[in-house]
């Protein structure tokens, strides 16, 4: 199985945080990108965050300063923490796992509500 699993969806409250973690399969080593989407109703799939293989990162201006995306090496997982957050944000976020230009993977998605 080589589709990466989300978790850490929920509810939170505006100005809230919440962490969501990509677990990858097999060595993350191996991908060379992943990165964490969304996609709200009745719009189109997003680029939130990314994380190249070299350690690098890119957000999209929407999140910068109030999430950041991350890897743990040793148990082949992303997160993204998602801190000051807004209604806005609410959506279904995925995770992406690009292994080349023609092999990459979706998660299930993971959905997360911002709500008072």
């Amino acid at each position: 199985q080589v589709q990466p699993v989300e978790s850490g969806g929920g509810l939170a409250q505006p100005g809230g945080s919440l962490t969501l973690s990509c677990a990858a399969s097999g060595s993350i080593f191996s991908i060379n990108t992943i990165g964490w989407y969304r996609q709200a109703p009745g719009k189109e799939r997003e680029l939130v965050a990314s994380i190249f293989r070299d350690g690098s990162t890119n957000y999209a201006d929407s999140v910068k300063g109030r999430f950041t995306i991350s890897r743990d090496n040793a148990k082949n997982t992303v997160s993204l923490q998602m801190n000051s957050l807004k209604p806005e944000d609410t959506a279904i976020y995925f995770c992406n796992a690009k292994y080349s230009l023609f092999r990459s993977y979706w998660g299930q998605g993971t959905q997360v509500t911002v709500s008072s």
